[in-house]
């Protein structure tokens, strides 16, 4: 799905917190940039509003300092993934189970995948992952 550069501009509007710059977000890793496109589209498929988003932000936010998160800026894409997934499981597109599963059959086939070659899924990442 091509991302709406005009959905970027909203998001990053609507939600507070995100780092920007004048051209728009801001990103030190790739991982933020797709984690941040993934909010977009989600709310471009209706799963949320941007109020609900930055709401649910919020709170996550508000947890991780009481958690002790120093709140430098760094972690901001943390708590924005911590809340895309909170979303997902409350909406009932995937619960924390299924995402707890997909997450370590990611993480084994990283871990088999060769360095610079492309992660890719199979069936024995789901269910040889016990060994990692």
């Amino acid at each position: 799905m091509k991302i709406d550069p005009a959905a970027v501009r909203d998001a990053a509007e609507a939600v507070p917190g995100v780092p920007r710059d004048a051209e728009g977000p801001v990103f030190r890793e790739p991982w933020e940039a797709q984690a941040f496109a993934l909010g977009v589209v989600l709310q471009q498929q209706g799963l949320y509003t941007w109020r609900e988003l930055a709401a649910a932000l919020a709170e996550e936010i508000r947890r991780a300092q009481l958690a002790g998160d120093p709140d430098t800026g760094e972690t901001y894409y943390l708590h924005w993934l911590a809340t895309l997934e909170r979303l997902v499981a409350s909406k009932g597109v995937a619960s924390t189970q299924t995402q707890a599963r997909y997450r370590e059959a990611w993480r084994h086939a990283a871990h088999r995948t060769p360095h610079g070659a492309p992660i890719e899924l199979s069936q024995d990442d789901f269910t040889g992952n016990e060994d990692s």
